[in-house]
């Protein structure tokens, strides 16, 4: 056997088209798979985000071991750890799949050229998305594309599909295997409930996507809104962690025997995707900078109870509510309750966009470094092709809009499950019998309204104008 490669997996926690380890199969090396917990450089997974990834190392570490490898686990910093595994293992080279923060690219680019200099080869690949944040570019500026269509259409235009690579069916080991710390354990939160029904790891993705492209994408580009109805493909955490290629996404898209609305919507999903990392590359500080410079003068309110209410689900608005509990319940939120929470906290209590994105970061199964801080400044109208300043979403038309049998509200808000139609999005409106009837005390059982929906959208109004 010849000399030993290392293979280091961060975000790209699979075996399947995954352009690092297929790299490393090429060379007929034996290869030494490692995970390293570096918590001194990058953004950390929030609670939420690193309870998925440990349970994802397992998986990846069995899939490891059908193959007859195994997945090296180490804590501290990567500049230290992979000079040294490499000079004790005699490895010839070191290969990763790229990713995008600015620290870790800089961080990177120190590794890499500190394994050069000492003969190792050391080769990085885009394992994460369909184009490198800089290969796609507006004909007029030369620039990166500042907004989401004609950046998706240029997408397309390149072409969206690629060669895929299959995972092995065995990989070569090393005739002695270095030293591993314990995996890190993976119970969940406390407060989790089961209704998640997650499956992290590559088969739980592969079976994501299969389920929902057999059964679920019809009338996709309607339905996807519709919180209540199992119409999303719940993909993102996969996609967060690398468990599946937006590549192998594409592939199997495209292939499959549906609806060309239905699969170009959903496509454009991954496009979203691949815009907010050009734009978290292109805009280092994009979680903590609006991009449109004026809105950091910004008169925001940040009143910590009203804060805290919404972070409990206790607005007395019923779909922000729905939305906000079924966040802490299940470690994620339907895309067009994601929305409307959001435009609750920044336009109705005027708290800056930046406390929603941390609780956000610290509560979603898919809290992306990207799509987080891109979708929460869409919403502010401060980002790229942001949403305008006077979108405002009402939350009591929005939930018989989108949830018009209360399905998906009742699940979460269960102590209105007695209310229906208007009602149920407006309590404060039902009558008293109803009320009484249903057992339910406004400001005991649920709580009254936190604000008042016309006098906080006429204030947002007032503020976002001042700018």
């Amino acid at each position: 056997m010849s000399q030993h490669i290392i293979v280091w997996f961060r975000q790209d926690l699979r075996l399947d088209d995954n352009l690092a380890l297929e790299s490393a199969v090429s060379s007929a090396s034996a290869i030494i798979p490692i995970y390293i917990d570096d918590e001194t450089c990058g953004r950390q997974p929030g609670t939420m985000g690193r309870w998925w990834r440990d349970a994802s190392l397992r998986k990846l570490d069995a899939a490891l071991k059908a193959r007859g490898s195994r997945l090296i686990y180490r804590t501290g910093k990567a500049e230290q750890i992979l000079p040294e595994l490499a000079q004790e293992v005699g490895a010839k080279a070191v290969v990763w799949n790229r990713q995008y923060e600015a620290d870790i690219v800089a961080r990177d680019t120190d590794i890499k050229k500190s394994l050069k200099d000492s003969g190792i080869d050391a080769e990085s690949f885009n394992g994460a998305l369909l184009f490198e944040p800089w290969e796609v570019t507006s004909k007029s500026t030369g620039g990166p594309f500042k907004v989401f269509t004609p950046f998706w259409r240029a997408c397309r235009t390149l072409g969206l599909k690629r060669a895929l690579w299959d995972a092995p069916a065995k990989l070569p080991a090393p005739d002695r295997w270095p030293d591993s710390a314990p995996l890190p354990a993976t119970n969940a939160p406390s407060h989790m409930d089961r209704l998640g029904g997650w499956q992290p790891g590559e088969d739980g993705a592969r079976a994501a996507l299969s389920l929902f492209l057999t059964q679920n994408i019809g009338g996709y580009a309607e339905r996807r809104n519709l919180p209540a109805e199992p119409a999303t493909s719940r993909l993102s955490p996969h996609l967060r962690w690398g468990e599946i290629s937006p590549a192998r996404i594409v592939s199997e898209t495209q292939n499959a025997d549906i609806a060309a609305d239905d699969g170009d919507r959903f496509l454009a999903e991954l496009g979203w995707r691949e815009f907010s990392y050009q734009l978290l590359y292109h805009n280092p500080a994009l979680r903590e900078t609006c991009l449109q410079e004026k809105f950091e003068a910004f008169p925001w309110r940040n009143d910590p109870h009203e804060l805290e209410a919404w972070k409990r689900g206790e607005t007395g608005y019923p779909i922000v509510d729905a939305g906000m509990r079924e966040l802490r319940r299940t470690g994620y939120m339907h895309n067009r309750v994601r929305m409307i929470a959001a435009s609750f906290l920044i336009k109705h209590l005027l708290v800056d966009w930046r406390e929603g994105e941390k609780w956000f970061w610290e509560c979603l199964v898919d809290a992306d470094p990207a799509n987080n801080s891109a979708s929460w400044q869409w919403v502010a109208g401060c980002g790229a092709d942001a949403a305008p300043y006077f979108r405002i979403f009402n939350p009591i038309l929005q939930g018989p809009k989108f949830d018009a049998d209360g399905v998906y509200t009742k699940t979460y808000v269960p102590e209105l499950n007695a209310l229906s139609g208007k009602t149920l999005y407006a309590p404060w409106t039902a009558k008293s019998d109803m009320l009484d009837g249903g057992q339910i005390a406004l400001g005991e059982t649920y709580p009254n309204p936190i604000v008042n929906h016309e006098a906080a959208r006429a204030r947002a109004l007032e503020s976002f104008k001042s700018l």
